[in-house]
């Protein structure tokens, strides 16, 4: 899968490497860590419906994101997406948002 972080990052859409930007550059060094970990690992394989839908999620306020994705409030009903629910879901993980790289080992 490519690391939009490399040069494979080449090999991705512009409107995959354009998400992925989005997904990276959110405003906040957390939000861009968890949002852009969730995305990396999936952007490569996302069907058009499922982009479509990341797109919606990328769209959100940057700190209801925040606290959705942290637990710090639950998602409002009329929101829960499948694509949001599955990125809250992939945030509550241990190790969420930490670069594999630099991901301590157990």
């Amino acid at each position: 899968m490519p690391d939009p972080s490399s040069d494979q990052a080449e090999e991705l859409s512009p409107r995959r490497r354009r998400l992925m930007f989005r997904a990276t550059h959110r405003g906040t060094k957390e939000s861009d860590l968890l949002v852009g970990g969730f995305v990396r690992g999936r952007i490569a394989t996302l069907t058009d419906p499922e982009l479509d839908a990341l797109e919606e999620v990328l769209e959100l306020p940057d700190v209801d994101l925040a606290d959705w994705l942290s637990g710090r409030r639950p998602v409002p009903e009329a929101l829960r997406s499948p694509m949001l629910m599955e990125l809250v879901e992939a945030c509550g993980r241990p190790g969420a948002g930490i670069p594999e790289k630099v991901r301590p080992r157990a």
